[in-house]
């Protein structure tokens, strides 16, 4: 195979892997498929300082040397952290990964990729919330305003779930199920799993009153049920407003309770959640589900939980009852990335 045709064979594959199997078969999350975006659009630009074109583009360009140089580049020119070079060395094996599934002579390099050494990194501990803090944190929207009420169910949904945020905004009215004897809301997760969240009675009297308001008699069912204010039922709500909506109200909340930090994000109520579930006895593996983890070692991990710890939770074990897309790899604009069918970076 000539340099040209194999240049062609890796930017569709590489379109497709951005375009088709990531959103299908790895993520349903905005941020994360814009990591990997970013991830391969910053090898591209690494591969292109280094002089390689849509002529000579090859197998070869991915080669474990390279890979290695181009996490020394993402140091020294952009100033990446080892969390951040992690996690682009991450995609680049997921790509590569998925590059030797569909052509099997490729496969070398996502074995060779496997073998480049991840960067120690501190551990960043999550800091949750109190109850004082959550319930002074949800005590601070404006109830008599429409947009307090609305900020106050959403912080509600996010902690009474423990679910991610994106699975929270991405969530839909045919979502909630509150008419059934034990109400409850399906949430899709990563890799498009689904579960089911029971909802309590506090959480499913408010959302009554909320779709009311902001959906009116006969919700949508395809509307999202927490949606954008300047695009409508049908616009989902950014993850950037929710953070500065919580942040608006962790100040106010941290005036009463200083357990509220003041650069809350929504992540904390999950873990916060999750952390009171367990002080209130819930059984380990149900946290897991809840949390939407597949391993029970992954939620031990999440929570903080130390080795004697451990024993204690999984103590209360015991006794317990064909897409069809636009070939945007044939977009070229001249550079590896509009080859691949990549936005122009801005830097």
């Amino acid at each position: 195979m000539n340099n040209k045709n194999e240049a062609s064979v890796i930017a569709k594959h590489i379109s497709n892997f951005l375009n088709v199997y990531v959103p299908s078969q790895k993520t349903s999350s905005a941020n994360t498929l814009k990591a990997y975006q970013d991830a391969i659009s910053l090898y591209l630009q690494f591969l292109e300082y280094k002089g390689i074109t849509t002529i000579n583009l090859n197998a070869a360009c991915f080669c474990q040397n390279n890979i290695e140089e181009w996490l020394r580049w993402l140091q020294s020119e952009r100033g990446n952290q080892p969390e951040t070079r992690n996690n682009r060395l991450a995609s680049i094996r997921t790509f590569l990964k998925y590059l030797g599934q569909k052509e099997s002579r490729f496969l070398y390099l996502y074995q060779d990729a496997s073998q480049i050494d991840r960067f120690k990194t501190q551990k960043k501990k999550v800091k949750g919330l109190s109850r004082p803090a959550v319930k002074a944190l949800l005590a601070a929207p404006n109830l008599n305003a429409k947009a307090g009420r609305r900020d106050f169910v959403l912080i509600l949904m996010i902690y009474s779930t423990a679910a991610r945020i994106d699975e929270i905004l991405s969530m839909k009215v045919g979502q909630l199920h509150i008419d059934e004897a034990k109400p409850y809301a399906t949430i899709v997760g990563k890799g498009n799993k689904i579960r089911t969240l029971f909802l309590l009675p506090r959480a499913v009297a408010h959302l009554r009153k909320y779709l009311l308001e902001f959906h009116g008699g006969t919700p949508d069912p395809s509307a999202y049920v927490f949606y954008s204010r300047n695009e409508g039922v049908y616009g989902k709500l950014t993850a950037a407003a929710v953070d500065k909506m919580l942040k608006k109200h962790a100040k106010t909340a941290h005036a009463d309770c200083e357990d509220v930090p003041l650069k809350l994000h929504a992540h904390q109520l999950r873990h916060a959640k999750a952390s009171h579930w367990l002080e209130d006895g819930m059984n380990i593996v149900q946290i897991s589900f809840l949390l939407g983890h597949e391993q029970v070692q992954t939620t031990m991990v999440y929570l903080d939980i130390t080795t004697e710890d451990e024993v204690k939770a999984l103590a209360t074990l015991e006794g317990d009852s064909s897409v069809k897309t636009e070939k945007k790899w044939k977009n070229k604009d001249g550079s590896l990335r509009g080859m691949c069918g990549l936005p122009p970076r801005k830097s």
